[in-house]
């Protein structure tokens, strides 16, 4: 009679290869998912914070490479290249503002028209 474990000599291996497999289904749908979305928020929150430091730092950059060209460019005082660079920065990030702002919505279709 098969599955008695009194007649059936495989039945021991066969009982922890059932097991076995159950637990790895189990394991590959629970924990390898759960894994998956930790390290994803993990590696989501640090990529944030290097944008947090990397984004002044490359306003700073480019505004001293700005000064740095207006200087060579106009040859004009100190004074006037820091202000100049604060303008085309200041220009430059008011235009990318606009941008991110036309993004944020999509346009809505109109019935009538179709636009």
């Amino acid at each position: 009679m098969p599955g008695n474990p009194l007649t059936d000599s495989k039945w021991a291996p066969d009982l922890a290869d059932s097991v076995e497999r159950m637990v790895g289904k189990v394991r590959s749908v629970a924990t390898d998912n759960a894994v998956k979305a930790s390290r994803g928020i993990v590696f989501g929150i640090l990529g944030l914070m290097a944008l947090l430091v990397a984004a002044p730092l490359g306003v700073i950059v480019f505004t001293r490479f700005a000064q740095i060209v207006l200087s060579r460019v106009t040859r004009t005082d100190h004074a006037t290249t820091v202000w100049l660079s604060y303008l085309i920065t200041g220009g430059l990030l008011m235009l990318a503002g606009f941008f991110a702002l036309a993004k944020r919505h999509p346009k809505k279709v109109n019935d009538e028209t179709g636009k």
